[in-house]
């Protein structure tokens, strides 16, 4: 259902942006996911974080996506929630923050399109993307194929037009929970000692790939005829949901953020297990911290 989820975020509208607006995109994504890579290595020369946790718990990507992927990958899910986390109440925080300072006058709220949410038969297209998409993902033995397998049908599918998905708040509910059991369950006491003290060097690379995506956003403005509120919060690290809803409800592109956002997601997605790797490799001996 996480899988599903990110695929919902796919519209045609997005694709068509994603082509028009196509290079600058991509190097908008490129420099975010960078300033996350960054961030990860430095907790890793740091000895704050092991390499893969730290890899994959700055990657600026959807949380819960991360979370469910990265043990496949060897980093403990433990940390890699704290992390993301800790990133996306911040990157809300600072979102919150910039949308009301540059905000004259309050936005009408958007239709919250409650009735596609409650068509039985999108529901029940949704939940068959989910399972083919699961099944044939892991019989192909694909990591996190649970995830992927229906992320990438379901991208496909409603992209094209050719299904129409929907996303129940009790299932998506049922979904964050379960990841959310499956993560608080397994704390220790030893766990918890690490996340107490890996809390500084957290907060402090937080804060300096915010700053970095929002310099980048303010560089963007010069080159594409957009405010600076479109471009913060296209550029800010994480919080995909969470970003979309602050962009409805401002004066901001949601077109351009979506299409920021989404592929972004994506790019993480390929990307993380090949950057965990790399992390762990330049620092062999930080395994351990």
């Amino acid at each position: 259902m996480i899988g599903c989820l990110v695929a919902h975020a796919v519209t045609g509208s997005i694709v068509a942006t994603l082509l028009e607006d196509g290079p600058i995109i991509v190097a908008v994504v490129l420099v975010t996911v960078a300033a996350g890579g960054t961030v990860g290595w430095g907790l890793t020369r740091l000895r704050v974080l092991p390499g893969t946790t730290a890899a994959w718990g700055s990657s600026p990507g959807g949380a819960a996506a991360m979370v469910a992927m990265s043990e496949a990958f060897g980093a403990d899910p433990r940390l890699v929630a704290f992390m993301q986390y800790v990133r996306v109440v911040a990157v809300v925080f600072s979102a919150s923050l910039v949308a009301r300072l540059m905000i004259e006058a309050p936005a009408l709220a958007a239709d919250a399109g409650a009735t596609d949410a409650a068509e039985a038969g999108s529901v029940l297209a949704t939940l068959g993307i989910a399972a083919v998409g699961a099944a044939v993902a892991l019989a192909l033995r694909v990591p996190a194929g649970a995830q992927i397998g229906p992320m990438v049908l379901g991208s496909v599918l409603h992209a094209t037009g050719l299904a129409r998905m929907a996303l129940p708040g009790p299932i998506l509910d049922l979904a964050y929970a379960g990841i959310g059991w499956y993560v608080g369950l397994r704390f220790t006491r030893e766990t918890l000692n690490l996340t107490v003290h890996a809390l500084p060097g957290i907060l402090v690379s937080t804060l300096a790939v915010i700053l970095l995506c929002g310099g980048w956003a303010f560089g963007l403005t010069f080159l594409l005829p957009i405010d600076f509120l479109t471009a913060f919060l296209a550029t800010s690290p994480g919080g995909l949901d969470s970003v979309a809803i602050i962009a409805v409800g401002s004066q901001a592109d949601v077109s351009f953020v979506l299409a920021v956002q989404t592929l972004r997601l994506f790019v993480v997605l390929i990307t993380g297990p090949l950057l965990a790797k790399w992390i762990s490799r330049t620092a062999p001996d930080t395994d351990r911290p």
